[in-house]
């Protein structure tokens, strides 16, 4: 006769209570929608999880609003006025040499001087009665050379806090001076003769410089 040990059988005896008590949760209505809407809350909860997790990690490796939008500078063409007073009834005698212009007017913005031609690297202004005028400050600077130039002529070169330098060349007589802080519309000198361009008369050659680059000075007058 074998003989069970009395833990065996309560232990037994709980295995079935248990079976049981399973069986008459299965045929429960509520059970299986019960367990659906669990297993639901637990995707939900690790989807949400995963997506504040992924918004953090963006939001910090995002740029800023001000880094995605360009800033606005003012534009220095909209500052600079004419190296002229505008009652000096001059007009624009030669143009500066622009590779996108056409042929023609290449040619008319080409500088004779012996034999050689030359581009012009500036603006040329004069009077069609060829009478002399006043030259003044496109803008405000501080002006850093006054010389006379055996080729040019007197020459004044104001530099600007935008970083541009203005040269005014071929002028008779010169009323700034080196350190002067002049104001747009301050009178410079006046205009005169230069050997360079001695076929012009009475004229300013204007020229605008950016990092020792020539500029075309029409790009920045108003």
């Amino acid at each position: 006769m074998k003989i069970e040990d009395p833990k065996t059988k309560v232990s037994f005896l709980n295995q079935n209570k248990r079976q049981l008590a399973w069986k008459r949760l299965l045929t429960k209505k509520w059970f299986f929608p019960a367990v659906y809407l669990t297993v639901v809350a637990i995707v939900l909860g690790g989807v949400w999880l995963v997506q504040g997790t992924v918004s953090k990690d963006v939001s910090k490796n995002m740029p800023s609003i001000d880094t995605i939008l360009p800033v606005e500078k003012p534009s220095t063409a909209e500052m600079m006025g004419m190296p002229v007073a505008s009652n000096s009834e001059v007009t624009v005698t030669k143009k500066f040499y622009d590779e996108k212009m056409t042929s023609k007017d290449k040619e008319l913005a080409l500088i004779n001087y012996q034999g050689t031609f030359y581009r012009n690297t500036g603006v040329n202004f004069a009077r069609k009665d060829g009478k002399t005028f006043d030259v003044v400050a496109t803008l405000g600077g501080t002006v850093t050379r006054v010389e006379t130039n055996p080729v040019v002529g007197l020459q004044v070169e104001v530099k600007h806090e935008n970083g541009l330098i203005t040269i005014y060349q071929s002028l008779s007589a010169a009323s700034a001076k080196v350190g002067q802080v002049v104001s747009q519309g301050d009178v410079l000198g006046q205009a005169g003769m230069n050997k360079f361009e001695q076929a012009d008369g009475n004229h300013l050659h204007f020229e605008v410089r950016k990092n020792s680059q020539p500029q075309n000075p029409e790009q920045f007058i108003k």
